[in-house]
């Protein structure tokens, strides 16, 4: 699905991330529980509940704004304004800037994760309520969508998310008891890919009037159960209600120290922080990786950023495209756990490089599929095996993808500087997220530039602008599309991945026999 990758990874990140922390908290405290008994979950129930509900929170906005470029789809805008909206999936990839800022300034009265939680979540909630009012105008008014207002209002409400997310991440890791502190990274996992299965997934099944008049009508009707406005101002309500709560009822635990003190403290951590950053950024051997993990997705940006609009386009409806990726769950949750088996020796990214050009032929398959779809329609709609050959397209591309994604995360854990190895780690994470983002931002806008297009039924007439398409129109004729773009993109997309295959490819795999000094960050220097 469009940018389900993007934001899949962005979890799988954060949960280990969570693992990260929780091995550092539990070695810390190794010695004690020797002559503790663990107390189980039953004692800290409600605490895990609320971490659950948090991230279920979380994936809602994301969810929702992974739906908007079907919606968009739907209503013909062009792949140029696609890769506008595609800004609105960067504050995730991006959030490390300001993450030091929200581990660091806050009001110790209220509650050091409490001072952003807070604030965030009204502020998502008053968002969803304004969209509610004001969506409709945005998607439906005369001259098109209003792609800049809904990429303005929808990158807020990702980067109010980013920033809540660091806030639970951070008050996961304190909110539990040692002894239980691994369940953070199991409510991550479960409530982030929750509420975006539900802003996503179950939204686009009950906003399609085709679905809900097969499936969950007795009467058919012209519109689905939920429309986008209803959604938004539900979880709105939901969202301001249960901060409130929080905000009220749940209380953080107390240092006991000043809030003068606290203050000057971690203010000055930060400058430490973003001092140890570009600390790390400047050694050779990072320096190096970071640029081959900034380029080395050049090569997937077609099929993992186009693919599903194109299948849009091509008739296939929004609703079963996004139901496709319930099956998906339980590959997804294995895959890790399976290729963890290959990648646990000294070398992980030989595995991400064998992995690379398989991931690259799926792409071809790809744009196969997407050739082949308009000879499938039926007057119904498409047939059974159609949909069968799609799921074993998107399972063959997630075990590639897995394969790269947790030899790339094996690598990160093995080079980091276990001084540092949160930060460093982080770091890692956040180059990898971008290395996928801006790809897939250039792809969506290359797409229009690349396709070929004339006036059929109009002597003189062309279509090489929207203004032209235009008057083609008013003469009476049609621009029929004689070189689609996205085809063109998938093959220089492999050549180009082809090429970085083999000679970058290979340099990544020689940086696993630099010296762990290589990679050990010299702070003071």
């Amino acid at each position: 699905k469009v940018n389900e990758l993007d934001i899949s990874t962005e979890i799988i990140q954060t949960r280990v991330c969570l693992f990260h922390a929780e091995g550092l908290i539990r070695g810390s405290d190794s010695e004690d529980r020797r002559h503790r008994v663990r107390p189980g979950i039953r004692g800290e129930l409600g605490n895990i509940l609320l971490l659950l509900f948090l991230y279920v929170l979380q994936g809602i906005p994301l969810g929702l704004a992974g739906s908007i470029p079907l919606i968009l789809q739907g209503k013909s805008v062009s792949y140029k304004e696609q890769a506008f909206f595609s800004f609105v999936f960067w504050p995730f990839s991006l959030k490390l800037l300001w993450a030091p800022l929200v581990d660091a300034l806050y009001f110790s009265q209220f509650g050091r994760r409490k001072s952003w939680l807070v604030p965030t979540q009204y502020l998502l909630g008053l968002f969803m309520l304004y969209l509610s009012m004001s969506v409709n105008s945005m998607l439906q008014s005369e001259g098109g969508p209003k792609i800049v207002t809904l990429t303005g209002v929808f990158f807020m409400l990702a980067f109010l998310a980013a920033t809540q997310d660091i806030a639970v991440d951070g008050w996961a890791l304190t909110m539990l008891s040692r002894e239980n502190v691994g369940y953070a990274s199991t409510c991550n996992s479960v409530g982030q890919t929750a509420g975006y299965f539900l802003g996503n997934v179950l939204f686009l099944a009950l906003e399609s009037a085709d679905f809900c008049n097969k499936y969950l009508r007795i009467e058919p009707k012209d519109t689905g159960i939920v429309t986008l406005s209803d959604f938004l101002f539900f979880w709105g309500v939901v969202f301001l209600i249960s901060t409130t709560l929080v905000a009220i009822m749940k209380r953080e635990n107390d240092h006991g120290r000043g809030k003068g003190r606290v203050q000057q403290e971690e203010t000055q951590g930060v400058m430490e922080t973003y001092k140890l950053l570009f600390s790390i950024i400047k050694m050779p051997t990072v320096f190096t990786f970071c640029s081959l993990l900034l380029t080395a997705k050049m090569g997937f940006s077609a099929a993992d950023a186009v693919t599903g609009l194109k299948l849009v386009e091509a008739g296939v409806p929004k609703e079963q495209l996004a139901l496709l990726a319930v099956p998906m769950v339980p590959l997804q949750i294995l895959l890790p756990v399976i290729i963890s088996k290959y990648t646990a020796g000294p070398r992980p990214l030989d595995v991400f490089y064998k992995a690379f050009p398989f991931r690259l032929l799926i792409g071809l398959e790809y744009a196969l599929l997407v050739w082949w779809t308009p000879s499938v329609k039926q007057e119904g709609g498409f047939p059974v095996y159609y949909y069968a050959i799609v799921l074993l397209s998107y399972a063959l591309h997630q075990v590639a993808l897995y394969s790269m994604y947790v030899a790339c995360m094996a690598f990160h854990a093995k080079v980091s500087d276990p001084l540092i190895g949160g930060t460093y780690m982080t770091l890692l994470n956040t180059v990898t997220n971008l290395g996928g983002n801006w790809p897939s931002t250039v792809a969506l806008w290359m797409v229009d530039p690349l396709t070929s297009k004339e006036c059929q039924g109009a002597v003189g007439q062309s279509c090489g602008s929207p203004a032209e398409a235009g008057l083609c129109v008013k003469e009476g004729g049609a621009c029929v599309t004689t070189l689609d773009g996205y085809y063109v993109e998938s093959v220089v997309c492999v050549v180009i991945g082809l090429a970085w295959w083999v000679w970058l490819g290979k340099k990544m795999r020689r940086l696993q026999e630099q010296s762990p000094a290589a990679w050990r960050c010299r702070v003071n220097q």
